[in-house]
């Protein structure tokens, strides 16, 4: 009989779509389909939202089960919630050193709270079992919510200064993961409340933005050029 190593049942359905949606809004981004690497961002926090109350519905998973769905859902969530916005904040113009320095910072500081989170639950899970009702520092599924909105920004704000909110918010989220305070769990209709904001904010980018991706081909960050480059054109004599 073949046996294949893992745990396939309805508890980590959520997890494997909230990764798909991710690596397939990579494939987008890359393209410069901004408006469906969004979506696909906020789809894969909405799945992350439920996963663990869908895998909390089994009652009698093992201790292997368990162990094995905390270590999946964090492993899913370095690709969806630490890889794939960084990806996304380069591609719109977060770039050149400064740029590339934060998307590095970012993706760091998410690793080490997902890391720092599974030591954390795999012994609460032996000592209380159940669902714990505290976050230690900002979860890395909020920047599923975070950066969405941050976007519609880009409908009020110069192009210039729209750059330097994503370059603030990938500091401050980062910082926010590795900073040790409390921050309660949601309840479900504050996550249902959450979700329906966030369909309506994903609404409004994918009927509204004109926003273009910057070339691909372009290493510099725009924001460096206009504060340090001056005009070209006025230094030529």
């Amino acid at each position: 009989m073949i046996k294949f190593i893992g745990v396939y049942d309805y508890t980590v359905i959520l997890t494997y779509l909230g990764l798909i949606s991710s690596i397939f809004g990579m494939t987008q981004a890359i393209h410069g389909d901004y408006r469906t690497a969004i979506f696909c961002l906020a789809f894969s926090g909405a799945c992350d939202a439920f996963d663990g109350r869908v895998a909390r519905s089994k009652k009698n998973r093992t201790e292997d089960e368990k162990n094995f769905g905390i270590q999946l859902d964090s492993l899913c969530d370095v690709i969806c919630f630490g890889v794939f916005p960084a990806m996304i904040c380069y591609l719109l113009g977060v770039r050149g050193i400064l740029g590339l320095c934060l998307v590095f910072f970012y993706c760091i500081c998410a690793v080490i709270r997902l890391a720092f989170f599974n030591v954390l639950e795999g012994k609460r899970q032996k000592e209380e079992g159940g669902c714990n009702k505290t976050y230690r520092g900002l979860p890395v599924t909020s920047i599923a919510f975070i950066l969405p909105m941050t976007f519609l920004f880009q409908f009020l704000l110069p192009e210039l200064v729209f750059l330097i909110v994503l370059h603030v918010l990938l500091f401050v989220v980062a910082f926010l993961f590795i900073l040790d305070f409390p921050l309660r769990k949601p309840g479900l209709k504050q996550i249902l409340l959450m979700i329906a904001a966030l369909a309506c904010t994903v609404g409004i980018i994918l009927a509204f933005t004109r926003f273009r991706i910057p070339d691909s081909q372009d290493k510099s960050n725009h924001i460096i050029e206009e504060i340090f480059g001056g005009d070209n054109e006025t230094n030529n004599p």
